[in-house]
């Protein structure tokens, strides 16, 4: 500049240019479509003199190599027909192809050359009276500039260009001097990748590469010194509104700048600041935009900055990457991925765009809104993936970055897992969903079919300073003492990449997906109870119902799933080695205090898959789906969380459910044809019913019936293989003592839901005879609206019940008819003989008329199909004497005539659809019944009242093998204390903690039973006879008195 005094901003610009003073440049830019603007630059000649060294761009430009060879003697010009692009008219001259240049372009001096393409670059001017150039392009005049020159010649050149440069950008168009220098350096990047020059070439191509270095230098400034080109600083970033625009627009950030950046960025540090600063503000503005708006120019400018290595190093260094002290509701706002991973269909408003008034849609559109959603989402979610698989290659530090901003979300979200999730201070679930859908991505280089990759994962990782927080999380089947013990001792080495992936995405799953999937049961539950949230809600459970990375999400599982099963088996699973059962009782310690999140959102992850999509599943994936559930369901003992076993058999129950054409479902098939299922499944599925029976929580009691109403119908699909029947016999007759606490479970439930059926119609018959009364018409309104709630709550329970007792029904006619001799031990048919002589007596006895009920299809209730299972039952058991003998000893419910009216309602009523042969066989059975209920009379009668101290204290009926209880040394029958034991494992009395092996068999009170029964026979006896002989006797008297008249 001309003044001599220099201000405070020209001193930091000095400053600055200092440091950027005569940096090299080594960047290729790639080429591209040249337009309009580059033609100001002085097109080339076809030939370049060989004297000079090649420089970097001739280095990496085939084209330039090219023309280095054409000075070669053999190569004539006029050979070259094609030109990359026309000559203008007022170039172009007559046989110009065959003719050398015009004296007037080969005299033109160096000097000439340079302003007049500095000054087509710039679209500036020293002369005052030129305006513009003859493209149309107006120039700018630079006044100071021009007087700084003083008397010299009116030509720019590099060494005033710097002053040049600062007067264009301090005057540009709409005060944007970070555009207007950006626009100059796409020119003069232009005009280096297609330019040929005359003459001096190595000369000529410094000029331009002057040109480029400081078109840079000063887009820095326009960035991070805004008020060096006056004083209307930009409100934003100027990097980042051109980092939003095309590329390959006029103003967008090209590859060219973004190669120069690249190249500088290790000398000059404030390229490294403005790209930083950059990308973060790039974040912030995507934070308040949503699926519904332009976000994917911010994707695409951030892809722009990570695809160069050392930007993602540097942009990983950012202090907004992964703060520590950040809040989890605040990481997808205020950390620098968190607002590309913000974006999801899960967003509320996006939801009720895409599902507005979702009740009243019809399927066509809900299914196309479904459709993009997915197309939508998986879109995006590719794009998360090679931007954090980008920033994974740039380099070992912003690898391990990476990973960390991957263990902030999932640390910070522990609170997404608790009873009651407040979700205003956790993050979001479609933001979790990205997470998870990024990781399992990363997943995927190692998850080959083959598993070839499994044994990469270290076992030991979680001892070795791990980035996942598992410090509070339950264990599958350790206490919290145990794991600290176990997790104190440090493994040594250092976790490889693919152990560090697979732990942290375990733990996204359960915090990212299945967090999801359990809100979205939670809403399906909501919405059934909540009626008039009914559209809001639906709208978002839309979005949890069609997420698109599910069947990604199963890939992973599926993963996990054989990494699990080889850990607790300790079998090289699955190359080597088929699945052998049971585990080994000794339970490997790294296995037992895995968190239980492993094994849980396994389960979570396949009960959504299967209820909800099972078409995604393959028959391989569903072959592990049936190891994972029938090993832990059998060896039970492995797994501490009743939950997630009882998850484990849900699963299966949803296996057998048709869907389609699939009448099986999706396991079905499996489960009869499978050797594995055969030899195990069944024995799973009882061992867990009988677990089921004391869960450990306080909703146990109903959680029993859940578990148990699903375990009844995969057995009633399994059940059409006659392998698993002889399985179970074989099972019987080995493990006798298990199948016994079984069958009496099967009874215990079939007594109790028959009873709170059949007595729940019973009170809404009572109920809805009383609301048709006039009693009812004189009640206040009080005593009717409670009368009323009264009636909807035994509807509802009896609807419960029913569908428990169907199943319930259809078991135990499945089991009496294949293994009569179970049913009939004496620790069990006497409930049972009880349980079916009580619901025989209500279904065809004197209070029958009280089950006939309105609307009995509301409730599923069909009083002869019940009738007719229980007829089964009994005709399984018909030929068992102990169950004749248990029948007649029942008399509480024993009716004779009960079974001659269930006799009428077979034959003359025709009521029931039952065959001619059972017909017979019920009254056969009849037959035996009054037989046997004859002589047990006959026998009670010959005993008469036995004394106190021979009765059972529980049942008040004779003892026939008293024992004694070693606790509370009370005297019981033996088949008494076995029966409670089956459901009670203590002392009746003292509830000490006892076993059938430890009762002691009490001979002398036995002994004196037998003594007391063998005198009252005797006596008995005696009675009868001299009864007998007096009875001869006054009939011989008699005769005598006859025959003397």
């Amino acid at each position: 500049m001309a003044d001599s005094t220099i201000s405070d901003a020209d001193k930091i610009r000095q400053k600055r240019l200092a440091k950027l003073g005569g940096l090299p440049t080594n960047s290729i830019a790639t080429p591209s479509q040249p337009t309009p603007a580059a033609e100001s630059v002085a097109p080339p000649p076809p030939q370049e003199s060989q004297k000079s060294p090649p420089s970097t761009e001739a280095n990496g430009n085939p084209f330039a190599q090219l023309g280095l060879k054409e000075k070669e003697p053999e190569r004539k010009p006029t050979q070259i027909k094609i030109r990359p692009r026309p000559v203008s008219p007022a170039q172009k001259r007559p046989g110009d192809a065959s003719r050398p240049r015009s004296k007037t372009r080969e005299t033109e001096s160096f000097e000439v050359w340079q302003d007049r393409n500095l000054r087509s670059i710039f679209r500036v001017t020293l002369n005052p009276e030129e305006s513009g150039d003859s493209h149309g392009h107006s120039f700018m005049f630079l006044s100071s500039t021009r007087d700084d020159l003083g008397d010299g010649p009116p030509l720019l050149n590099t060494e005033i260009l710097e002053g040049a440069i600062t007067e264009a950008a301090s005057h540009a168009p709409g005060n944007k001097p970070f555009e207007y220098l950006l626009t100059c350096f796409k020119r003069v990047s232009r005009g280096l990748r297609s330019g040929r020059f005359d003459g001096e070439v190595e000369r000529k191509r410094e000029t331009l590469r002057e040109a480029r270095r400081l078109c840079m230098s000063y887009c820095i400034f326009a960035v991070t010194m805004p008020d060096l080109f006056g004083e209307h600083v930009p409100a934003s970033n100027p990097l980042v509104d051109h980092l939003l625009q095309d590329p390959e627009c006029d103003t967008g950030i090209c590859t060219d700048f973004l190669d120069e950046a690249n190249a500088r960025i290790d000398e000059d540090d404030t390229i490294k600041d403005a790209l930083v600063r950059a990308a973060e503000e790039l974040s912030t503005r995507l934070a308040g935009v949503n699926m519904l708006g332009d976000y994917r120019q911010y994707v695409g400018g951030m892809r722009n900055l990570i695809r160069y290595k050392k930007f993602a190093d540097a942009i990983t260094q950012s202090p907004m990457w992964a703060p520590p002290d950040i809040e989890a509701v605040d990481i997808e706002t205020k950390t620098l991925l968190g607002p590309f991973f913000r974006l999801s269909p899960m967003q509320l408003d996006v939801a009720r765009s895409y599902f507005s008034a979702p009740k009243t849609r019809d399927r066509g559109y809900i299914a196309n809104a479904q459709n993009a959603c997915r197309i939508t989402l998986r879109t995006h979610q590719d794009e998360l993936h090679r931007i954090t698989d980008q920033i994974v290659r740039s380099g070992a530090g912003a690898k391990e970055r990476m990973l960390d901003w991957f263990a902030l979300c999932v640390n910070k979200n522990h609170k997404k897992r608790a009873m009651r999730v407040d979700y205003k201070i956790v993050s979001s679930d479609g933001f979790m969903v990205n997470v998870t859908n990024a990781l399992d991505q990363l997943c995927e280089p190692f998850m080959d079919a083959q598993f070839g990759k499994i044994e990469k994962i270290d076992v030991d990782y979680l001892r070795r300073n791990p980035r996942v927080d598992i410090s509070e999380e339950t264990k599958i089947n350790a206490d919290q003492k145990t794991a600290d013990d176990f997790f104190a001792v440090k493994a040594e080495g250092t976790s490889n990449f693919i152990s560090e992936v697979f732990f942290l995405t375990v733990a996204a799953h359960h915090y990212g997906t299945e967090a999801a999937q359990e809100r979205h049961a939670t809403l399906k539950k909501t919405v059934k109870r909540m009626e008039k949230d009914l559209e809001g809600f639906d709208s978002e459970r839309q979005q949890y119902a069609n997420d698109p990375s599910q069947a990604r999400s199963m890939q992973f599982m599926r993963y996990v799933i054989v990494w699990l099963l080889r850990l607790a088996s300790r079998q090289d699973l699955p190359a080597k080695e088929q699945l052998q059962l049971p585990l080994p009782s000794e339970q490997p310690e790294v296995f037992r205090t895995l968190p239980e999140y492993f094994l849980e959102d396994i389960v979570d992850n396949f009960k959504f898959i299967v209820s909800n999509i099972p078409h995604i599943i393959t028959p391989q994936q569903s072959e592990e789906i049936l190891q994972i559930c029938v090993t832990f369901l059998r060896n039970s003992e492995y797994v501490k969380n009743p939950g997630v076993k009882s998850g484990l058999v849900t699963i299966l129950y949803y296996g057998v459910q048709a869907y389609h054409n699939h009448a099986r479902g999706l396991l079905g098939d499996l489960l009869i044809g499978s050797p594995f299922a055969h030899k195990h499944l069944l024995h799973a599925l009882m061992k867990f019913y009988i677990e089921a029976e004391s869960t450990g929580t306080h909703t146990q009691f109903f959680d029993k019936f859940n578990i148990r109403f699903e375990i009844f119908r995969v057995i009633k699909c399994i059940w059409t293989n006659t392998m698993y029947r002889e399985n179970l016999a074989k099972e019987a007759a080995i493990n006798t003592d298990f199948f016994v606490q079984f069958v009496n479970m099967i009874v215990n439930d079939v007594t109790f839901v028959l009873d709170e059926s059949l007595s729940s119609f019973a009170k809404i018959h009572e109920l809805t005879n009383e609301l048709k009364s006039s009693a009812f018409a004189a009640l206040d309104e009080e005593q009717k609206k409670e009368q009323t709630e009264l009636l909807e709550s035994e509807k509802g329970k009896a609807k419960s019940y029913m569908q428990l007792t169907r199943e319930s029904m259809d078991t135990l006619i499945l089991f009496t008819e294949t293994l009569a001799n179970a049913f009939t031990m004496p620790e069990v048919v006497t409930r049972l003989a009880a349980m079916l002589d009580y619901n025989l007596d209500i279904m065809v006895g004197d209070k029958r008329t009280n089950l006939r009920i309105e609307n009995a299809a509301e409730y599923e209730f069909d009083p002869r199909a019940l009738l007719q299972d229980i007829i089964k039952v009994f005709l399984n058991l018909r030929d068992k004497p102990a169950f004749i003998s248990a029948i007649v000893h029942d008399g509480r419910s024993y009716k004779q005539h009960n079974f001659a009216n269930a006799t009428d309602l077979m034959t003359t009523l025709q009521k029931l659809n039952m065959a001619p042969e059972e017909i017979a066989a019920w009254r056969s059975l009849a037959q035996r019944l009054a037989h046997a209920a004859a002589e047990l009379a006959q026998e009670e009668e010959d005993l008469g009242e036995p004394p106190d101290e021979f009765l059972d204290p529980l049942m008040s009926e004779l003892m026939t093998d008293p024992v004694i209880l070693p606790s509370s040394r009370t005297t019981m029958d033996r088949s008494t204390i076995k029966q409670h034991l089956l459901s009670d494992p203590t002392d009746p009395f003292n509830r000490v903690p006892l076993r059938i092996e430890e009762v002691v068999a009490d001979t002398e009170m036995r002994g004196r039973i037998e003594e007391w029964k063998a005198e009252r026979l005797v006596a008995r006896r005696g009675e009868k006879e001299a009864a007998a002989a007096a009875k001869a006797a006054a009939v011989a008297e008699s005769e005598a008195m006859d025959m003397s008249r």
